[in-house]
């Protein structure tokens, strides 16, 4: 069934139309879809923004970035995920995974039921 989109949610171009971004009540802004998506599909590709250790350590950790980075697996940096990267899941038990890639400094989401 289609999802009811609402006023205040963010909706994506044609690649990505069945993703609508909304405000979960308490839990804070999300990713919702209003389609069916199957276990294992690819979701989102979201490149990075890396801090070096220091300049996290005296910025970023003292900022509501904080709570949306991620431990980047190389030189001990951290990693913003922009565009939708950062306001996936925060579940206990997430329905969406997540993949560094490195090489192309982006992160690669897929749907897991």
């Amino acid at each position: 069934t289609q999802e009811e989109k609402l006023a205040g949610d963010l909706i994506f171009p044609k690649e990505q139309e069945h993703l609508i971004v909304r405000n979960i009540g308490d839990k804070g802004r999300g990713v919702i879809t209003c389609k069916f998506i199957s276990s294992g599909a690819l979701v989102n590709i979201s490149p990075v923004l890396l801090f070096g250790k220091e300049e996290y350590e005296q910025h970023g950790k003292h900022t509501i970035v904080d709570h949306y980075t991620f431990k980047w697996p190389k030189g001990g940096m951290m990693a913003l995920a922009l565009g939708l990267g950062s306001i996936f899941n925060h579940a206990k038990h997430p329905n969406v995974g997540f993949k560094f890639d490195t090489e192309a400094q982006s992160i690669r989401y897929a749907f897991y039921s």
